[in-house]
């Protein structure tokens, strides 16, 4: 089942800039910590406005027999590629593959654009992957069909595998020696522009003690676009328009949620991509059902969740989406002051920085 989840949120007078903070630039982490669970751990308790301080693999210690966890298992793809205007090397062109709408065809982020004319054929990787421009779409995204050699590679994920590098986000400006080390533990479904980097923490040995520990994990699947993390520029909230995503809830994991969560677990997310699917699908009773399709949903303070019970997430971009649907599960204010804690205790901030875990 294919649905589009539209977004239908209560009015607020809540302003972009309620939502921006300071950080020095040197908190913004620019690599992975060594061991994936040694990142340090702040836990939000929304019954007691508390704050505590630990590290990642004590999240054992605040998960309990009966949860379910959701993670998002989509794989982030090698989607930054360069090449030139066919006929024309001096053209140098840069694709960001954004989302795919057909087999091969594919919506793109153009650099530099205005070169990017309709019909207009693109060469990557000395001619392994071809590009013709199809149309113009949305806020200037081209839509572009790719040609490779099908005897030789399976699919075009092939192709990128070895023309393609990780879309890094702008702000981590160090190199990555590791392209795995920008893909959770448990990537299957390749589709992905940005990783869905609160999973980034678990190792397959702290999966392990966490399923020992009797909590279920429950895969679900959105293919993170550059919509996530596009910022927020209207100064009201409520003008800011989300880019649909492609997301699936599978029947088992629909099913573990369901049974999980009427014995009396909780649903946990893993990241705001794992709670917007999950509250994309959800029903007015909590239960999940087993669907795919696109959703925008735009989740801010004034939202009413309606399944998810606790959530872990990284420290997010002032003004953000992100940290608007953190703010919502919790307290904007209370949020805004972990924030700020975070800050002053040096926490490592963004995609390769620390995570926060509230319940």
């Amino acid at each position: 089942m294919r649905e589009a989840i539209k977004n239908t949120l209560p009015e607020t007078e809540l302003r972009t800039a309620d939502f921006d903070y300071h950080l020095p630039e040197e908190l913004i982490a620019q690599h992975p910590m060594e061991k994936r669970d040694t990142s340090r751990l702040m836990v939000l308790d929304r019954a007691t406005e508390s704050i505590t301080h630990r590290h990642f693999y004590d999240i054992l210690d605040y998960l309990r027999e009966g949860d379910v966890l959701v993670i998002n298992d989509s794989k982030v793809i090698p989607a930054r590629v360069y090449g030139h205007v066919e006929g024309r090397g001096e053209a140098l062109i840069e694709l960001l593959l954004l989302r795919q709408h057909e087999l091969d065809t594919w919506e793109c982020l153009v650099k530099p654009g205005k070169r990017a004319r309709i019909g207009m054929k693109l060469v990557f990787g000395e001619g392994m992957l071809l590009g013709e421009v199809k149309d113009i779409v949305e806020e200037g995204n081209r839509l572009i069909h790719f040609t490779y050699d099908k005897e030789k590679y399976a699919n075009i994920y092939d192709v990128l595998s070895i023309v393609g590098l990780m879309p890094l986000p702008p702000y981590i400006t160090e190199r990555l020696t590791d392209n795995s080390r920008y893909q959770t533990v448990y990537a299957r479904e390749e589709g992905s522009a940005a990783a869905p980097t609160a999973g980034l923490h678990f190792t397959p040995e702290l999966l392990t003690r966490i399923r020992e520990k009797g909590v279920a994990i429950a895969p679900v699947m959105l293919h993170v676009g550059l919509g996530t993390f596009r910022p927020v520029k209207e100064e009201n909230i409520t003008d800011h328009v989300m880019h649909t995503e492609f997301f699936s809830v599978p029947e088992e994991s629909a099913r573990i949620i369901n049974e999980r969560r009427a014995a009396g677990g909780r649903l946990i997310c893993v990241g705001t991509t794992s709670c917007r699917t999950i509250e994309s699908v959800a029903r007015e009773d909590g239960t999940i059902p087993a669907m795919s399709g696109d959703t925008g949903i735009f989740i801010y303070p004034g939202y009413k969740f309606k399944a998810v019970d606790a959530l872990i997430t990284n420290f997010h971009l002032p003004e953000s989406t992100l940290l608007m649907l953190v703010s919502a599960f919790y307290n904007k204010d209370r949020v805004m002051e972990a924030y700020e804690t975070a800050v002053a205790e040096k926490y490592r901030f963004f995609s390769f920085g620390d995570a926060m875990f509230i319940q």
